[in-house]
């Protein structure tokens, strides 16, 4: 598809949503407050980046933060990138922002696979951050300690890590799904002091066992003082050795929470980028500046209210899992799934919205993609009569997904794709309940965001395709990398490219319409006959192939040049013979153009994927070359890539 002013608009805000949204109230806030009137969006985000300081400390105020807000700058050492510090000398504590007013509300609804259903109000979630506090009071927990967890996406994983932060620890948290090696390179590096585990989780119908897992961090992780165990399926069953139950460790009389008040860039997360060329990176982020930026993207871009249920799939080894969580700040509920999003069929994440009353449904570009191929209708299931927002992030969202989403979902709906990353724990492209949505677009840089377009030269283009950066400071920034106390590495990963400017590693298109549009990757271009091509492109016309479930694009050095090389999963029962070649050929041919088209499409039986379900070109492109694929620990099916190991079809 080709990008441009005639991508179709598929949705507009009504007036009253758009009189009523976040973005709109923040607008007239700030008119009455004297700081300007903005009439539109372009506005409003040109003052972000005009007025860093008025802008961030008016995104605290509007969002209620008790920040001690005074004559102090709101900004230090701006706008050196890196470098600069947000809000010096306040102090907060990030769980308190979360579990002020503890009330009769819904904090969060819990359900999973086998229709196991939890729900606690704010006031019980408070009075169980206060049990599991306690325990860590006892275990002698200090502000800056680091405390780990391998829990599925239940409300003990939201207990602990609030109880945790409450007193100033670090939370680092990878999902169970994770083998032992890519849980020791991770938490080995950050040497926690506390472990919570669990014994097992439900997965497509099956009990997954992992205290073979667990026995292997206790042996391997010297920095653990305890192990906390939060019972799973195999509860009743004889728990590791040298563990400690969750009753046990949490204390039943304990009804209030302390608070440690902490600098604004305290540490508060560790988070891990996936590993697929070497060891995970290990990311610090700050409390303040992840709290801040959550509140503007929630408040104002998602326009989450009180009275909003906010569901997003995700596995607490996914930085989804904590954009999700902060969500409680704005007094809306949580509604968290843990299973097999296909099992017993697709419609299982549909009907648990329709029967919660979700009015947020977040997911993964990929999962949207599989529903229309399975030809899935979700309006049957849901509410679109209460659902009103569709977020999905995790890879580029196809054009034809963006079509299936009014069709099968709801017309009604505002489709908000998002893109950032770990790196930031939030976004640099947004959506925005006050424009219209275009289909195959990203709506908007997000508020307080310099985003632009470089091209290889490191010049800023106006419109056209190329690396996006950040220009300037913004205070989700990561604090720098675990064990790099001259911030070595971390310069080389963000600034190495273009100094003084963050390079985020996507490839980006910037549109006359005024949205945006991901290629993919941009270390995963494609460049036949030097011609810039993304994976992107091609992925979205495959989408368009019924007998292909994905595909995965690498270049082959071939010749003197690059070719492309397809690699294509079909759905059960489809063989790859020469006029399904053809058809996909002439699909890409046709709608991408003659450059985009294959020199090779070769079928494998499943797709390399990183644990949080990305594809790894990189690794498949390395594989194909004979050279050694990276970290394959970093890889939920490492596997998979012996399917593209000395191909013969790939040697003429």
């Amino acid at each position: 598809m080709k990008a441009g002013p005639g991508n179709p608009e598929l949705w507009r805000p009504g007036a009253a949503r758009s009189r009523d949204s976040g973005m709109r109230r923040f607008r007239e806030w700030l008119g009455a407050k004297g700081l300007g009137a903005f009439t539109d969006y372009p506005d409003l985000h040109a003052w972000s980046l005009r007025e860093p300081a008025e802008f961030w400390e008016s995104v605290a105020r509007f969002a209620g933060l008790d920040l001690a807000l005074d004559e102090r700058p709101v900004l230090e050492g701006f706008p050196a990138l890196p470098g600069t510090r947000w809000f010096p000398g306040r102090q907060l504590n990030f769980a308190a922002c979360l579990l002020r007013d503890p009330d009769e509300r819904l904090a969060m609804i819990w359900r999973d696979e086998t229709g196991a259903r939890r729900s606690l109000t704010r006031r019980e979630l408070h009075e169980a951050v206060a049990g599991v506090q306690a325990g860590l009071r006892a275990a002698g927990l200090a502000p800056g300690d680091r405390v780990a967890a391998m829990l599925p996406n239940a409300p003990e994983a939201v207990i602990a890590m609030l109880a945790v932060t409450a007193l100033g620890g670090t939370w680092t948290c990878c999902s169970p799904d994770f083998g032992a090696d890519a849980v020791l390179e991770r938490f080995g590096q950050v040497a926690p002091r506390l472990l919570f585990v669990t014994d097992g989780y439900h997965w497509a119908g099956r009990r997954i066992d992992v205290r073979p897992v667990v026995a292997q961090l206790a042996a391997h992780l010297p920095s653990v003082e305890r192990i906390i165990s939060v019972p799973g399926p195999f509860a009743r069953e004889p728990a590791v050795a040298g563990t400690k139950s969750w009753s046990a460790f949490v204390d039943p009389a304990a009804r209030q929470v302390e608070y440690t008040e902490l600098p604004f860039d305290h540490p508060l997360y560790i988070l891990y980028s996936s590993g697929t060329t070497g060891a995970p990176k290990c990311i610090v982020h700050g409390a303040g500046g992840t709290l801040l930026t959550h509140l503007k993207e929630h408040l104002l871009h998602v326009d989450l209210k009180p009275s909003d249920r906010l569901f997003y799939f995700t596995t607490c080894g996914w930085m989804m899992w904590n954009w999700q969580v902060s969500a409680l700040a704005t007094g809306a509920a949580l509604v968290l799934y843990e299973g097999s999003p296909m099992h017993p069929d697709p419609g299982v994440l549909w009907r648990m919205a329709g029967e919660e009353s979700v009015t947020i449904f977040g997911t993964s570009a990929r999962y949207l993609a599989s529903l229309e191929k399975a030809q899935f209708s979700p309006r049957r299931h849901c509410r679109p009569d209460v659902l009103r927002t569709v977020l999905s992030t995790g890879s580029p969202l196809l054009p034809s997904s963006f079509d299936f989403v009014y069709r099968e979902i709801g017309a009604d709906l505002h489709l908000a794709s998002i893109a950032g990353g770990t790196d930031i724990v939030g976004c640099f492209l947004a959506g925005n309940p006050e424009l219209p949505v275009r289909r195959g677009e990203l709506q908007c840089a997000a508020l307080g965001m310099a985003v632009e377009v470089f091209d290889e030269r490191g010049r800023a283009m106006e419109a056209g395709r190329g690396e996006l950066v950040c220009t300037q400071p913004f205070p989700s920034m990561p604090l720098g990398f675990w064990n790099d106390p001259e911030g070595e590495r971390y310069r080389a990963a963000y600034f190495g490219r273009f100094p003084g400017v963050w390079t985020h590693g996507d490839d980006v298109e910037r549109l006359p319409s005024g949205g945006w549009m991901i290629h993919g990757r941009s270390d995963a271009v494609l460049n036949p006959g030097g011609v810039r091509i993304g994976t992107a492109e091609i992925y979205r016309q495959l989408a368009h192939v019924a007998e292909v479930r994905e595909g995965l694009a690498v270049g082959q050095d071939w010749d003197g040049d690059t070719r492309i090389v397809l690699f294509v999963e079909l759905q059960p029962g489809c063989v790859l013979d020469a006029s399904l070649v053809e058809r996909i050929r002439a699909r890409i041919r046709a709608c991408a153009s003659p450059r985009h088209v294959p020199a090779r499409v070769l079928a494998v039986p499943e797709l390399p994927r990183t644990r949080s379900g990305k594809l790894v070109e990189l690794a498949v492109r390395a594989v194909i070359h004979g050279r050694n694929p990276g970290n394959l620990a970093a890889l939920a099916n490492p596997g998979a890539l012996d399917h593209f190991r000395d191909r013969a079809e790939l040697q003429s």
